[in-house]
């Protein structure tokens, strides 16, 4: 028998099925669908309020700079963003540091952010080039297409390390300075157990990156396994908005009027100009990714849905350092700059600095030029390397808007730095775009623009172009910090996110009652004497589907050959919203559940497997039960190691 669903989800063959099939050649006898099954039940109430917690720490591991911020559960209202750190920068206040990592010749780890900077910079260049200095490392979890535990990340002087190793590191690293000043504040040895942990991640990462995050932050010792809700894994994006809802009116810029709203009484909220059903949109330009999500805000509680799936893409502000490289390589040689990174990398860091106090200082009126200290070694570098000087290649190169000064400096016209920009600009602009044509991002009543790369004037007035006063823009003031603070919030309130967007089909494969005509006859498995179609993609969940946290989606099925001892379900994923078959190009499988029925007796004519699948944070559990004894297997589903 086959529900209505079924013979639909049967009608979408694609892919003429090329593939191989992969149950035929596992040799599984498989699951087939028991109807009536296709029961969606909200488990709301099953959601484990988990144990309670004294203090949320949130940590914000950026592409560029990181940090953390705190709120002790007694006091929800004061948010503590972390100490002041040693170092920074001429031309760039910060309460983050950067993200970047020291360790020794023999890969201990020795220091993160400034401290690792300063360090390594202070190194004898005999010495730096045995020393592993890694920084803006977060992106090769975006852009690995088949990242797992064992993806390696390269160090300046080119030696390889492991991703895995390198994030640990960073998360104990954090996980020491929070617990340091929180004993400070308590005065006393503060301990792990009392502490909540959140990690943000950009919304647009795929889950084996997500899931890298977590096993990271277990080997790190951030928090055991064996407690996996100890932590919570937050959506940059997410984060924002919730903190975004809460800002009162004096803590935000309206660019629209340009000046900070005075008019209004400052208690207000921004949320007391939001109302049932609004909408809005948040778009996160970090260092590495440019996030975009779309939230509806529901009242009496205030929780808030997402609208619509998100997006976006590795458009960053470290896109402007690499047009920078850019153009350097067209100015002095591409052989000459890779030749510079990696035997004097502490001089091409150096100069990666000076360029972003610059990059800082780029608006779109602005008529004076900007300079751009070149470090010493730099220019005497490239006179062994060349054979001639610096102001030499300046003059030669056809690079017109870029000077040399007497003083030793590269002098960029505004024009020039503006270029440099646009690539990156034009990426976010194009995406945003594409998101107010979508019809379910329709009349959007604000716009908040987030992260460390909001602060730039020449990305707030592409965007103010593009809207024409569609949508009220607003900046808040501490805006590098705004995710930040919005995870420690979410960490105190997990349930004020109720409805996401799934971003991927999720199903199990299974076998269906083969019927000519319709299925593909190599589909066609002959099991004693019954005719099988196999491959069968039955779904869960929908690519786009809303999902409510902690949903669970239950299918009843039954073992194809009744003495089966062993069933096997696995589970596949896809990125594409319709799967008909597993074998199709599309679909990855990302867990199995192993159920051992051996040496009990179904009491019923067939026996009945019950599969749930639970969404969480960014977490997945399946869980399979035999009905007539009880016995049950429960997995995670596994991104990494498929």
């Amino acid at each position: 028998m086959m529900t209505e669903k079924e013979t639909a989800a049967e009608k979408i063959i694609s892919d003429a099925m090329a593939n191989p099939s992969p149950a035929k050649s596992m040799g599984d006898p498989g699951i087939t669908p028991l109807s009536p099954s296709h029961i969606q039940q909200n488990d709301t109430d099953q959601v484990p309020s988990g144990p309670s917690f004294v203090v949320v720490v949130a940590i914000d591991f950026g592409t560029t700079s990181s940090g953390y911020a705190y709120a002790f559960t007694k006091e929800p209202e004061c948010i503590h963003t972390m100490r002041r750190w040693e170092g920074g920068d001429p031309g760039v206040s910060n309460q983050k540091t950067p993200t970047t990592i020291l360790l020794t010749p023999d890969r201990k780890f020795h220091s993160f952010g400034y401290a690792a900077r300063d360090f390594y910079h202070d190194l004898d260049p005999s010495d730096s080039k045995h020393w592993l200095y890694l920084e803006k490392f977060k992106m090769k979890l975006h852009t690995t297409a088949n990242l797992s535990i064992d993806t390696d990340l390269h160090a300046a002087n080119g030696k390889r390390v492991k991703a895995l190793d390198i994030f640990a590191y960073a998360l104990a690293f954090f996980k020491e300075q929070a617990l340091k000043e929180l004993s400070d504040q308590t005065g006393g040895d503060f301990d792990n157990n009392d502490v909540r942990w959140v990690i943000t991640v950009p919304a647009i990462w795929k889950m084996p990156a997500k899931q890298f995050m977590r096993e990271a932050a277990y080997k790190s010792g951030l928090v055991p396994r064996e407690n996996p809700e100890q932590l919570i894994i937050a959506l940059e994006p997410e984060a924002a908005s919730i903190y975004c809802r809460k800002l009162r009116l004096h803590q935000m810029v309206d660019l629209d009027s340009k000046t900070t709203q005075n008019g209004i009484s400052p208690t207000d909220n921004v949320g007391s100009g939001m109302t049932q059903g609004d909408r809005y949109v948040v778009v996160d330009c970090g260092g590495g990714t440019v996030d975009l999500t779309v939230h509806q805000i529901r009242l009496p509680e205030g929780h808030l849905k997402e609208l619509y799936k998100a997006s976006g893409g590795p458009y960053g502000s470290i896109g402007i350092d690499y047009e920078f490289e850019k153009l350097l390589c067209k100015i002095f040689g591409q052989d000459f700059i890779d030749q510079f990174k990696i035997k004097r990398p502490a001089a091409w860091v150096d100069l990666m600095i000076a360029f972003e106090s610059r990059k800082r200082a780029a608006a779109p009126d602005r008529t004076n030029p900007l300079n751009i200290n070149l470090p010493f070694s730099f220019i005497d570098y490239y006179k062994k390397f060349r054979g001639h000087s610096v102001e030499h290649a300046l003059r030669k190169s056809n690079v017109d808007f870029v000077k040399w000064s007497s003083q030793g400096m590269l002098r960029m016209n505004p024009d020039a730095m503006n270029s440099l920009f646009k690539p990156t600009i034009d990426h976010i602009i194009q995406h945003l775009t594409d998101l107010f044509d979508k019809p379910e991002v329709s009349d959007i009543k604000f716009l908040f623009l987030v992260g460390g790369f909001a602060e730039s004037p020449l990305l707030q007035q592409a965007v103010q172009n593009m809207l024409q006063g569609r949508s009220r823009i607003i900046i808040p003031h501490d805006v590098g910090l705004t995710i930040l603070k919005g995870a420690v919030l979410f960490g105190l309130d997990p349930s004020i996110i109720k409805v996401r967007r799934s971003p991927l089909t999720y199903g199990v494969g299974v076998l269906n009652r083969f019927v000519e005509g319709k299925h593909p006859p190599d589909k066609l498995l002959v099991k004693d004497g019954t005719r099988w179609c196999t491959d069968v993609f039955d779904t869960f969940i929908a690519a786009d589907q809303s999902v409510a946290l902690g949903e669970s989606v239950k299918r009843s099925y039954t073992p194809a050959k009744p003495s089966q001892q062993v069933i096997v379900i696995h589970v596949y994923c896809s990125e594409r919203e319709k799967v008909g078959f597993i074998s199709e190009s599309s679909v990855k499988k990302c867990g199995t559940l192993r159920l051992d029925v051996s040496g009990t007796e179904s009491t019923a004519p067939r026996r009945e497997i019950q599969t749930l699948m639970q969404f969480g944070d960014t977490e997945i559990r399946a869980m399979a039960v035999d009905v007539s004894t009880g016995r049950t297997v429960k997995a995670s589903i596994d991104f990494l190691s498929h």
